[in-house]
């Protein structure tokens, strides 16, 4: 049967919000909640999300996507991205009411939606599997050693870079002050809180269900989180164990810009779907 897509609408608090359905014409028992996070709406960047949603409704998975809170075209404000557990939550319900066949559900999310989607999945034994990719942990620490170990680094050994070194069009005093208040910042620490890598890993760690992450290769928030995961114990269990699958897209940007890095990102949750 031939896969269509139908909006709907849920409350969430005093809210009603809007989503989109993508209904297989079967009755799959896997359904795929696409989580938004930050400040973007359903469609997602470069049609994204609509277009993973198209994908994955064609292999027998139903897909929701919707607008939280004050965004889009859902009533309400915005709560931040750190508080949207309620508005995942109205989503697998109002899931569950227009497709009953579904006995579980994986929420997907790029960036600072995993936050959230990992402390919900912890919660909610609905959820079966979690998608992040390029998950946000971004503290003022991590950013700094990210940006002088990667994008100082990178710039370097750049053509471009050093002919404008050479040439004397290089602002060389600006790009020093940078480099000095990063290292400031990295010296000074990031105080006694637990930090934002941290907090994601504990709910990971928590959650039983299975974990697909995939990365970027050429992406600052992609290289804090490999650096701040490959420094904590926690997160080096947690990619050990069976149930994580890791995936890198060497050459991707962060919101997987080209067709061709949209595509990969569909086969391999499609893939990692099907052995669920």
């Amino acid at each position: 049967m031939t896969p269509t897509q139908r909006p709907i609408r849920f409350p969430c608090g005093n809210a009603e919000l809007i989503g989109i359905l993508h209904e297989t014409g079967g009755e799959p028992d896997t359904g795929v909640v696409i989580v938004v996070g930050g400040p973007q709406y359903r469609i997602g960047s470069h049609r994204q999300f609509q277009l993973l949603a198209r994908s994955l409704a064609e292999a027998n998975i139903a897909v929701l996507r919707f607008d939280c809170r004050g965004m889009g075209d859902s009533e309400g404000e915005f709560p931040g991205f750190e508080n949207i557990g309620p508005d995942i939550a109205a989503a697998i319900e109002a899931f569950r009411h227009h497709v009953p066949s579904l006995t579980r559900f994986v929420l997907w999310g790029l960036c600072d939606a995993s936050p959230p989607i990992a402390e919900l999945a912890r919660r909610d034994e609905r959820v079966a599997g979690i998608v992040l990719l390029n998950p946000w942990v971004r503290s003022e620490e991590g950013r700094a050693r990210t940006v002088l170990k990667h994008y100082y680094w990178r710039r370097a050994i750049n053509p471009e870079f050093l002919r404008r070194l050479w040439s004397g069009a290089f602002d060389w005093r600006r790009s020093a002050r940078g480099i000095v208040e990063n290292l400031r910042t990295v010296f000074a620490g990031g105080g006694s809180a637990m930090s934002p890598v941290e907090r994601i890993g504990e709910n990971v760690q928590q959650f039983r269900g299975r974990v697909l992450l995939i990365i970027s290769g050429r992406d600052l928030t992609a290289k804090e989180f490999d650096d701040a995961a490959s420094a904590s114990p926690r997160w080096r269990k947690i990619l050990a164990q069976e149930r994580v699958t890791r995936r890198v897209l060497a050459e991707a940007n962060h919101t997987f810009a080209r067709r061709v890095w949209r595509d990969q990102v569909a086969a391999w949750t499609r893939e990692w779907l099907a052995a669920l």
